[in-house]
């Protein structure tokens, strides 16, 4: 695996790993919270930063429920402490394209099989539309 070390990670895993540990000891109120997800945006890629803001203010404009966390250094957005959804930018990893993706606790089951994760170039007004659906759906 290029870029793994010694434990098998690669080094955007391993400080993705280092974010993460650091946001479990925080103690930030949820204004602090909010900051730290805006200076995540702040330092993406344009075409990355684009979506990371259209997002936050959708979701947080129409889903009152959530407010911005980061999550291993990513945009999240959560209720009651737990991340409900997610931006990762296409950097965070090296990837071709940033990803918004929901963890377990986002009811947004569809029979026995649904996608938790959905690859992202831009933003169009069709896209807005079904991903507020789906947070919506993720927060009932």
């Amino acid at each position: 695996m290029a870029g793994s070390t010694k434990s098998g990670f690669t080094a955007e895993e391993r400080a993705a790993m280092k974010e993460r540990a650091k946001e479990l000891k925080s103690a930030a109120t949820k204004d602090e919270a909010a900051k730290e997800v805006l200076a995540k945006i702040a330092d993406m890629d344009p075409a990355d930063r684009a979506i990371a803001e259209r997002l936050h203010a959708l979701i947080t404009e129409n889903v009152p429920e959530l407010y911005p966390k980061t999550y291993y250094g990513m945009v999240g957005f959560a209720r009651d402490g737990k991340i409900v959804c997610f931006f990762q930018d296409a950097k965070k990893f090296g990837a071709r394209y940033g990803t918004f993706g929901f963890q377990d606790v986002a009811t947004i089951d569809d029979g026995t099989m649904w996608p938790t994760s959905f690859a992202l170039t831009e933003l169009t007004a069709a896209n807005e539309k079904a991903i507020l659906a789906l947070v919506k759906k993720a927060v009932r």
